[in-house]
């Protein structure tokens, strides 16, 4: 007679058994796909890591002040993230975006694994062509010589979710194809799932530092980026919203050759954002290419709160146009940060707060966004200055390799601070906090952080999000003058400023004209 106990825990094994065959059909029967494997292999990784910290710092007699203390914790700092990279090119997908988003975290984590993972922005492990094939096949239903003339075999760039092959349509078109990595959706659900254990264990041994807020964000987001129609429909209406820019350029969809795991796309040759050798070849002036990134990016925070939330090296490339001007290339749409306007306006009025060294209006805000009490670490985080320097003014106080070094040497001594920060803050933050990251990094490599235009760009477009909320909230016309002829009053301001600094403009009658704008205009003939 079978027992119901035996009977139960043998149709579980048979379940398992199928699933675990299943996965491995589906990944060309890869035995490091298995949900078990994946977990084991980042539970030892984990476990290494931490019996390493253990053995070296935890353990050791050595004065915390002592250069040797430092040097034997940068080395066990050196070991964990060569691990983890380790972890992450093995496990692939979503650990490559995790790992990723870890690189871009200067103000939390110890340089030693933001400067190990920061490869992972530009050398994500490759599927094999094979693979390619195989995901178009499935994908268009045919076969894909039967749909592009030629492919190359080697990809123009590989990411954590997907790869990019040149191709070449059958009516002699060049076009950049986006391919998902055959089995990243399949283990994404697993991935996630263990990632949150993982972080459960750490923040058990680890108290003192609070990382649920990437898992949050990982499970909210990878989801939308693993749909490539959702990223062709973000790129169509990035393109659209910012038309007016004519430097910026964002890339055609093809949507007859689309699907959830295959993007087809305009190519369009150019280098990336911070290959300064390219930039040099070609002439292009890296201060102009820093200015318009700055104001793409403030137009983008401020004004429409539609925030492209991937800006890495990897996704920007630059080249010139037939008159010789910088022209900006977007690429990968996938991850958009869509801010309401009740943040947008409090982080219009933080960043405005911190450029009046309003310490009032900072905590006021802040408090606005869920962490006032630390409200002066998160404006340090914001703009990635020193809190002196916010006190001195950051409009005028240029940015020196004293203040990088200052920042840095106190970032350690705050992490558990920066991590209930990031644990608290109004969810939005995230993605701008990392994408203020990134742009600061893109600027630090192209060497125009000393250049003050840049808060320029920032200041007008905090005074356009400013001023917007104001008008909203006037209803009569000569309330709606007012609040017009005090914004162009600000910006006039500002412009007289920025010029008494010597801040040179590529395009300054963008900045005289704004004081004339399109607003002003359609106010006039509305009134009329």
């Amino acid at each position: 007679m079978w027992q119901p106990r035996r009977l139960l825990k043998i149709t579980a094994l048979g379940a398992a058994s199928i699933g675990t065959f299943a996965s491995l059909r589906s990944n060309e029967y890869d035995i490091g796909s298995i949900g078990i494997v994946r977990l084991s292999r980042a539970a030892l990784s984990v476990f290494v890591i931490g019996m390493h910290y253990r053995k070296t710092i935890y353990t050791t007699s050595l004065p915390k002040d002592t250069p040797e203390y430092l040097e034997l914790k940068s080395s066990a700092h050196s070991f964990g993230a060569a691990r983890l990279l380790e972890l992450c090119c093995a496990n692939k997908g979503v650990y490559i975006k995790v790992g990723q988003h870890i690189g871009a975290l200067d103000y939390l984590l110890p340089k030693e694994y933001v400067q190990t993972l920061k490869i992972l922005h530009s050398k994500a492990p490759q599927s094999s062509f094979n693979d390619v094939l195989t995901v178009l096949k499935e994908d268009l239903k045919q076969h894909p010589y039967d749909v592009f003339a030629s492919i190359d075999p080697e990809p123009l760039g590989a990411a954590s979710l997907a790869q990019v092959h040149r191709a070449v349509l059958k009516n002699g078109e060049t076009v950049a194809v986006k391919v998902q990595h055959r089995s990243v959706k399949t283990n994404s659900y697993v991935d996630i799932k263990t990632m949150a254990a993982l972080v459960k264990m750490c923040s058990w041994i680890f108290p003192e530092f609070k990382f649920d807020w990437l898992v949050d964000e990982t499970k909210k987001n990878i989801p939308r980026e693993l749909n490539f129609y959702h990223e062709g429909q973000n790129a169509e209406k990035v393109e659209a919203m910012f038309r007016h820019y004519k430097w910026l350029k964002i890339p055609k969809i093809y949507w007859a050759l689309c699907t959830p795991r295959v993007l087809t796309m305009e190519f369009i040759q150019g280098g990336q954002v911070n290959d300064l050798d390219f930039i040099r070849r070609n002439n292009i002036n890296p201060y102009e290419i820093s200015e318009k990134l700055g104001r793409l990016y403030s137009h983008m925070i401020f004004v429409t709160g539609f925030v492209h939330s991937d800006p890495h090296p990897g996704n920007i490339l630059v080249k010139t146009n037939h008159r010789n001007e910088a022209e900006i290339v977007l690429l990968d749409h996938g991850l958009y940060a869509e801010l309401s306007n009740e943040f947008r306006w409090a982080y219009s009025k933080l960043w405005m707060a911190i450029l009046n060294k309003d310490k009032t209006g900072m905590k006021r805000y802040c408090t606005d966004l869920g962490v006032g009490d630390l409200y002066g670490l998160l404006a340090c985080m914001v703009s990635g200055r020193t809190w002196d320097t916010i006190m001195a003014g950051v409009e005028r106080t240029k940015y020196s390799k004293n203040e990088k070094n200052a920042f840095q040497k106190e970032v350690p001594n705050l992490l558990p601070q920066i991590s209930e920060v990031l644990e608290r803050v109004n969810r939005q933050m995230l993605l701008v906090l990392k994408t203020n990251d990134l742009i600061r990094s893109i600027e630090h490599t192209l060497k125009t952080s000393q250049r003050m235009s840049a808060f320029m760009e920032m200041s007008r477009c905090c005074t356009d999000a400013i001023y917007d909320e104001k008008m909203s909230d006037v209803k009569s016309w000569e309330g709606r003058l007012g609040v017009l002829i005090g914004k162009q009053w600000i910006l006039w301001k500002l412009f007289m400023y920025y010029t008494w600094l010597g801040v040179v403009h590529f395009d300054l009658r963008r900045t005289i004209g704004s004081l004339f704008s399109k607003k002003f205009l359609s106010f006039h003939s509305e009134m009329t």
